[in-house]
């Protein structure tokens, strides 16, 4: 088990790199998620982890850290009701007055948020031929691990069925010879890239619609007004923000505002 000393100084150094924020008694989650990176770089002890960390003597180690410590818990079409809402409502406002419009998936982990907002694209644009906007996804997350599998668009036969209907299985993805891969006119609607949310969204330029769902959950009270904000200044008036069901922003900003329709909930930028 942790020492409690190194268990508070990595906890400090996770809230610093990427914001997560442990807690107490989470000493099991650190060792059962570091001790292959231990064995595999060497290191006796976490404390021994933690000098190569401050020295930098080891540039991927930070790198390899974050990806064992988040959690990429994703899938297809994750809560179906922003799906619903991006076809049914938010696509149709934003064609009437947009021909191309621009959608962030932040903390796009393996890429399943990203692709399935690119399916919706792809069935609201055949339904719609002659209305259907053109959109450029861009999927951002911190593991380097997560973005190069969300690169390559195969997905193994576990993966694949995780919220995806057989019709959309059959429609989007092609059978290879180790899974599933995106076809390519879905994959090329998509950019991956790494970005750390405490980081500034600057380069990204300004979207019509966030999706940032279930992602800060463990950050701080102080991380999450930094986050919202920041992704308020990327968006113009009306833009649409997607966070979880369990998640609210009224306690950390007042740039956004409940919007609530027949098939759910949605935030829009004041």
């Amino acid at each position: 088990m942790i020492d409690p000393q190194d268990y508070t100084e990595f906890s400090r150094f996770l809230s610093e790199c990427c914001g997560l924020v442990l807690g107490s008694n989470r000493q099991y989650l650190v060792s059962s998620r570091l001790s292959r990176l231990l064995e595999e770089f060497g290191f006796a002890s976490v404390e021994e982890l933690l000098r190569a960390l401050r020295s930098s003597a080891q540039p991927k180690l930070k790198s390899r850290v974050i990806d064992a410590m988040t959690t990429n818990e994703t899938s297809w079409f994750r809560d179906a009701y922003p799906f619903e809402m991006l076809q049914h409502i938010i696509l149709p406002d934003l064609a009437a007055s947009k021909r191309s419009i621009r959608i962030w998936s932040a903390a796009a982990s393996t890429g399943q948020e990203a692709y399935s907002i690119a399916m919706v694209l792809s069935e609201y644009a055949s339904a719609n031929p002659l209305k259907a906007p053109s959109a450029n996804i861009i999927g951002t997350d911190l593991s380097e691990s997560a973005l190069a599998e969300a690169r390559t668009g195969i997905y193994d036969g576990l993966s694949i069925v995780r919220g995806l209907s057989q019709q959309r299985r059959d429609r989007f993805f092609e059978t290879v010879e180790n899974g599933h891969k995106i076809k390519p006119e879905i994959q090329r609607q998509v950019r991956f890239q790494k970005l750390n949310l405490l980081d500034s969204y600057a380069t990204l330029g300004k979207f019509d619609i966030v999706f940032c769902r279930n992602v800060l959950i463990y950050f701080s009270a102080e991380t999450k007004s930094r986050v919202f904000d920041g992704i308020a200044r990327q968006m113009d008036p009306g833009g649409y923000l997607f966070i979880g069901a369990s998640e609210s922003v009224s306690p950390y900003t007042k740039a956004f505002e409940v919007q609530r329709t027949p098939r759910g909930s949605v935030l829009r930028r004041v």
